[in-house]
């Protein structure tokens, strides 16, 4: 019975909505009907027969006598005639000409119907009751439907939000419906929190500043090389700024962060090439591939799409989460490598100095926020040192480097445009129309891909700011982060800004130095104490990096060593808690020297160390996909695999007791 009334309530609901659509609909056809200027002709075909009410001046219309009475031809050229005589009319009047005639001479104030050049005498018309009778009920036809126009209108402006909710509400699941809902109750207290929280906040914004311009001027630098100026470094300053702000304000979970990535870096450089072989511009390419995505994403999220990210055990998240701080490790090292390879080899003092100042910086950062675990000083004094030694560092190096016994090495700082101009010169606005229809429809192929690997960058992202461990209060909303981010990938497609996805590394990082621990003298370790969950920072630090289009000068001063400095602290503070990567050490442990609940004494060496070999196989797999740029276009696709690995091949060798033990239940 429960069941029928759910499914009673539902149709009534779907009824709604459809009668909704089409009041809408209605509306819509009403205005582009008083809008649209429209030709007609007065004919005797009764289908063609239009009148204009307004106005019919009297030499819009003749009648020749000869062929007025043998044709019952008129010659109308006033313009913008509508359809308002009734059909009614149209049977009674159209089959006597003289009546039509003098039907149009009343409307018009006229009581003859002239013809320029014609020597034919006019012929007086006859005006009687069923005339009036007939031109009143064209006024009156012509009345209703202004008045239905007017009313219909108000009805739209005034219950237009209520049928926009319906609308939602129909095509939404009760997924998003729930997000929306969580959410909405702490939406206030998203933004008020900050406030109540500023020596914290403060400290915060100004650390993942740096941290989240490092990559955006990296990746920048790395786009604009891989397609050959099409995107570059002003182009990531403004999509990351302005996508950061938007994403602060529309999604479910605000302490996740969007940010380019290196995944889609490589996807990126993947489309590029294959446009070049295929001898097809890149830019309106890229910019349906993005469109088709951006409605994927969309439907993804209002359909709850979301909830299947918990087949994404934590097999996949681990060997996700290590190929993005391999990712970083990379980036970093090659910047190094690249200073040995193009120096002098019979002086390598800048390679050296650079290479120390990357890892100064790097040691010098975790030190600092290691301080906040000691036991030296006082408390308030180990959480300075852990909210402002970041910053404090890196504006220590950048001023180190401008020393003149420092300078003299010439090590490289970020090449960055000293005016605000986009890559080529282009306008803003991507003439994506250019593309053939048929292109544009097999864009959708790619946008799968892409679209597979905004899943679950997206998801997995946000699945490990939601962890448990984290000790967040306000809920997760995935489908509304979903929703939030196909948005916002539509408008940097048009425009032609690169993409932004969910940044793990950047988000970990925010939780983190928003989460204010305490010291628990029963354990002797340092447990969560609160986590002040705001948009306002989010949406501080991606303005900071939409204004640094200003400082553009400024950061030609910044050492690129030291961004690399904080790439390698990065992608350690992405290893910490990965159990992968623990495993890896200690397969070659002792036993004895290990927990008793360690998988070695539950399941033995033998079998975690398969375990831990097929998440190596799987980690080598990806990037071996991402590197080669033949391939890199198809990755994302090979990241979905992981869930079918852990889905239906693992479970032949691995019973349920021992996926529990390797912390990897599967979810029922």
């Amino acid at each position: 019975m429960g069941f029928e009334n759910k499914a009673h309530v539902k149709r009534i609901i779907r009824v709604q909505a459809f009668q909704d659509i089409a009041t809408l609909v209605l509306v819509a056809s009403m205005i582009l009907l008083l809008l649209t200027p429209s030709q007609a002709l007065l004919s005797t075909n009764p289908s063609r027969l239009s009148i204009r009410v307004n106005h019919i001046s009297s030499s819009s219309c003749k009648a020749r006598k000869p062929n007025y009475l043998s044709r019952s031809s008129f010659d109308c050229s006033a313009r913008g005639y509508t359809n308002v005589v009734p059909r009614q009319l149209k049977d009674k009047w159209v089959n006597n000409p003289s009546k039509v005639t003098a039907l149009l001479s009343t409307i018009t104030g006229e009581n003859e119907l002239e013809e320029e050049g014609s020597d034919d005498t006019f012929i007086p018309l006859k005006e009687d009751e069923d005339f009036k009778a007939a031109v009143e009920e064209v006024k009156g036809a012509a009345k209703n439907v202004t008045l239905s126009t007017v009313n219909l209108t108000s009805t739209i402006v005034t219950n237009g939000p209520s049928i926009l909710g319906r609308l939602i509400g129909c095509i939404a699941t009760k997924g998003l419906r729930d997000d929306i809902q969580r959410r909405r109750k702490c939406y206030t207290s998203d933004w008020t929190d900050a406030f109540n929280n500023k020596r914290q906040c403060i400290p915060a914004i100004l650390f993942l500043y740096f941290a989240c311009l490092a990559p955006v001027v990296s990746f920048g630098t790395i786009a604009s090389q891989i397609t050959e100026g099409s995107i570059g470094v002003v182009e990531f300053l403004i999509a990351s700024g302005g996508a950061g702000m938007v994403y602060s304000i529309l999604s479910g979970q605000p302490m996740a962060f969007v940010a380019p990535t290196g995944l889609t870096l490589a996807f990126m450089s993947g489309l590029y090439r294959y446009c070049t072989l295929q001898g097809l511009a890149f830019l309106p390419i890229y910019t349906w591939v993005g469109l088709w995505t951006s409605g994927f994403m969309m439907m993804l999220g209002f359909r709850g799409a979301s909830k299947y990210i918990r087949f994404c055990t934590r097999f996949t998240d681990e060997v996700f989460n290590g190929l993005l701080s391999l990712n970083f490790l990379y980036e970093a090292s090659a910047s190094l490598r690249r200073n040995f390879m193009l120096a002098d080899p019979m002086n390598l003092s800048m390679p050296f100095v650079s290479l120390s100042m990357a890892l100064g910086t790097f040691w010098s950062t975790t030190q600092v926020i290691a301080l906040e675990k000691s036991m030296y000083f006082t408390a308030k004094i180990r959480k300075s040192f852990k909210d402002f030694g970041p910053v404090a560092i890196i504006i220590i190096f950048s001023a180190l480097n401008q020393m003149r016994s420092v300078k003299k090495f010439g090590v490289p700082t970020l090449s960055v445009p000293n005016t605000f101009e986009l890559a080529g010169g282009r306008d803003f606005l991507i003439p994506f129309k250019t593309v053939p229809v048929n292109l544009r429809i097999l864009c959708a192929l790619p946008a799968i891909l892409l679209t597979s690997l905004f899943f679950m960058d997206q998801n997995i992202s946000a699945r490990v700011v939601n962890r448990e461990e984290n000790k967040l209060e306000k809920g997760a909303a995935y489908n509304l982060d979903m929703v939030a981010l196909g948005m916002i990938t539509g408008v940097l497609s048009i425009f032609g800004l690169p993409w932004m996805c969910g940044a793990t590394v950047q988000s970990m990082n925010h939780v983190r130095a928003m989460t204010s621990r305490k010291f628990d003298e029963k354990t002797g370790e340092m447990e969560i104490d609160h986590v002040t969950e705001t948009r306002a920072t989010g949406f501080a630090i991606h303005a900071m990096l939409a204004a640094t289009i200003g400082l553009l000068p400024l950061l030609t001063h910044l050492p690129i060593p030291v961004v690399s400095g904080v790439f390698l602290f990065l992608s350690r503070k992405l290893m910490t808690g990965n159990t992968f990567l623990k495993r890896m050490l200690e397969s070659v442990a002792e036993a004895k020297r290990l927990p008793s609940e360690h998988p070695v004494n539950i399941l033995g060496r033998k079998k975690m160390n398969i375990f831990t070999v097929v998440q190596i196989l799987c980690l080598t797999g990806l990037w071996t996909f991402k590197q080669n740029s033949a391939t890199a276009i198809f990755f994302p696709g090979v990241i979905g695999l992981l869930m079918g690995i852990r889905a239906w091949i693992l479970p032949r060798y691995f019973t349920e007791e021992e996926f529990c033990a390797l912390g990897d239940p599967t979810p029922l």
